[in-house]
């Protein structure tokens, strides 16, 4: 049943953020598309504008397309947890609020939390990768639950927001 359970966590996970990259990107679902959301981008100090959300459509979609199959999904977890706390942080620091409603960072950084889960807690016997791990077992402690990935996923996603804390402390000066 567990396995029913993450699997089903992956899959409307994996399509919550597929939607917010094609938001983004291709303004489907209602969102602005990319000259919008590159316009937004720059008024949040994330410059340029269009590269930026090129680069953060682009990395949603692919941890989207590689949790929804269940591939790689540390890596998933790792791009969908860094990416979704660089816009958590670049809210929160430019409205000075956590919750959503009032222009925070909150509902990002749910959603960097529910990737860190699934890449800690591993992908489940329905996937890619219980299939692989299950077919070649060297691979099993890369691909299944570790506490490397306990460790390696949270520390590499803030990480990888610090670039972008400077780049948006740096704007504000």
């Amino acid at each position: 049943m567990l396995d029913t359970a993450v699997l089903v966590f992956r899959l409307i996970l994996g399509v919550i953020l597929f939607a917010h990259a094609a938001q983004k990107l291709f303004g489907w679902f209602g969102g602005n598309g990319l000259r919008r959301q590159a316009t937004l981008f720059e008024s949040l100090g994330l410059k340029p504008g269009i590269p930026m959300v090129a680069v953060a459509g682009t990395m949603e979609l692919l941890a989207a397309s590689l949790l929804v199959v269940g591939l790689a999904t540390p890596l998933a977890a790792l791009i969908g947890t860094g990416t979704m706390l660089v816009a958590g942080l670049t809210m929160h620091l430019n409205s000075g609020r956590f919750w959503n409603s009032a222009g925070g960072g909150e509902y990002p950084y749910v959603l960097a939390a529910a990737m860190t889960t699934i890449g800690i807690g591993g992908s489940g016997q329905y996937s890619l990768d219980g299939l692989l791990a299950s077919g070649w077992p060297p691979l099993a402690p890369w691909l299944g639950p570790s506490w490397i990935h306990a460790l390696a996923i949270p520390i590499l996603a803030l990480l990888s927001a610090v670039p972008f804390v400077l780049l948006l402390r740096r704007g504000r000066h």
